[in-house]
C-alpha cells in the first residue's frame, strides 16, 4: 500500500496538471476503469471513457490533457494527474504494485551445468534446466525449469529465459531480453535443395549460420527464430515479438518493431526500425519492409514497401484503398441485382426489335 502522493513522487513524472494535494488516497492495487474499487488506481485514455468516469469507484486516476475530464474526476474527489500519455504512465504505476515471480538466486540441485559454460553473478538457474558446453552466462540471468541452452550460446546480463524454452548452438542473446515459455531461438531453418536427377526427393542444407537477439528484445511463447544456412538472423534492439511467431532463416528486423501474435515471415525477410506487424500477417520471402511501415492484421505482402507505408489486404495494398475496397464489397450483391435487372431489360430491348 502507498499514498497516491507517494505514488507520483516514485513515478517521476512531470504531469501537465496534477489534483489538488489534499485528496490523498491510499492505494493497494490498479484496476481497469470499469473493474476498480477503492483503493485503486486507474487510467483514461481519452473523452470518450467521461461516462466511466461518472461510475468509476477508483479513487485515482491517470488522465490525459482534457480539461473536462479533470473536472469531473475533480467533483467525484477522485484524486488525479494528466499526462499526455496516460496509458504509459499507468504501466509505470502498476510496476509500484505488482513485480513478477523471481527465481531464487541459486542453481538447483536437479540442473545441469557442463563444466565448461561460464555464469555469472546473481544467476538463478531452475529445476532441470540444462546449460551444455562454452556457454557464457551473463549478470543476474534467470533460467527457469526445463530451459535448454545448447553448446556455444551465449545470454547478456538480466535476460529471463522462461520454463520450457530452448535455446540453440551458437546462439546470442542481449541484455534485458526477456524468451518466454516454449520459445525456440536459433533452430535450423527450413533448407532443402533438390537433389540433382532425382525427382521430388530433398536434401538438407546445413544451417550453419547463427541467431542473434540484440538488446531488450521480447519473444512471446511458443515462438521459434531459426538460424539460416550462412549469416545470420537478427532481431534489432528493443524489438517484441508475440506468441506463435515463426521468423524464418536469414530475417533481419529492425530496432523497435511489434510483431503481433501468429505473424508467419518467410526466409530472408527484411523489416526497418519500427515496423508494426498487426496479427496474423504474413510475409513472403525476400522482401524488404521499410522504416515504421504498418501492416494491418491478416494481410499478405509479397512485394517490398517503402519506409512509412501503411497497407492492409491480399494482396497487400495502400490502406485507404483497401478501406474503400472493402466497402465496395458490401455493395456487391446490390451491384449484382441491378446488373442483372439492365441485362433484362437490354434482352426485352433486343427481343422488341
Amino acid at each position: 500500500m502507498m499514498k497516491w502522493s507517494e505514488l507520483v513522487e516514485r513515478l517521476a513524472l512531470t504531469p501537465i496538471a496534477i489534483s489538488d494535494p489534499c485528496v490523498d488516497p491510499t492505494l493497494d492495487g490498479c484496476a481497469a476503469l470499469n473493474q476498480a474499487g477503492p483503493g485503486t488506481l486507474s487510467f483514461v485514455e481519452s473523452a470518450q471513457r467521461a461516462g466511466q468516469i461518472e461510475t468509476t469507484q477508483a479513487s485515482a486516476l491517470v488522465l490525459p490533457p482534457d480539461t473536462d475530464l479533470q473536472a469531473l474526476a475533480t467533483a467525484r474527489g477522485i484524486a488525479w494527474f494528466a499526462i499526455e500519455h496516460p496509458r504509459y504512465g499507468f504501466a509505470q504505476a502498476l510496476a509500484c504494485f505488482y513485480q513478477p515471480w523471481r527465481l531464487p538466486l541459486n542453481c538447483h540441485p536437479t540442473a545441469r551445468v557442463d563444466a565448461s559454460a561460464q555464469l555469472g553473478t546473481g544467476v538463478g538457474v531452475g529445476a532441470y534446466a540444462v546449460i551444455q558446453a562454452e556457454v557464457s552466462i551473463g549478470n543476474e540471468v534467470h533460467i527457469h525449469p526445463h530451459v535448454v541452452i545448447y553448446p556455444g550460446a551465449t545470454i547478456g546480463d538480466r535476460t529471463i529465459l522462461h520454463a520450457n524454452c530452448v535455446i540453440h548452438e551458437r546462439t546470442m542473446i542481449g541484455a534485458d531480453c526477456v524468451i518466454h515459455s516454449g520459445a525456440v531461438i536459433g533452430a535450423e531453418g527450413f533448407g532443402f535443395v533438390p537433389v540433382a536427377d532425382q525427382a521430388h526427393r530433398w536434401h538438407p542444407m546445413p544451417q550453419s549460420g547463427q541467431a542473434i537477439l540484440e538488446d531488450q528484445v521480447v519473444v512471446g511463447c511458443n515462438t521459434t527464430i531459426d538460424r539460416p544456412a550462412v549469416g545470420e538472423t537478427r532481431i534489432g534492439a528493443g524489438t517484441k515479438i508475440d506468441n506463435l511467431v515463426q521468423i524464418g532463416h536469414g530475417c533481419q528486423i529492425g530496432a523497435d518493431s511489434l510483431i503481433c501474435a501468429q505473424v508467419g515471415l518467410a526466409g530472408a525477410t527484411k523489416l526497418g526500425q519500427q515496423v508494426i506487424l498487426a496479427g496474423q500477417v504474413g510475409i513472403s520471402g525476400q522482401v524488404t519492409l521499410g522504416d515504421r511501415t504498418t501492416v494491418a492484421a491478416q494481410s499478405g505482402v509479397h512485394q517490398s514497401l517503402a519506409p512509412d507505408s501503411k497497407v492492409a489486404g491480399y494482396p497487400a495494398m495502400d490502406h485507404r484503398l483497401w478501406l474503400r475496397a472493402m466497402a465496395a464489397i458490401k455493395k456487391l450483391p446490390q451491384l449484382g441485382q441491378r446488373v442483372k435487372g439492365l441485362e433484362q431489360k437490354i434482352a426485352q430491348l433486343f427481343a422488341s426489335d
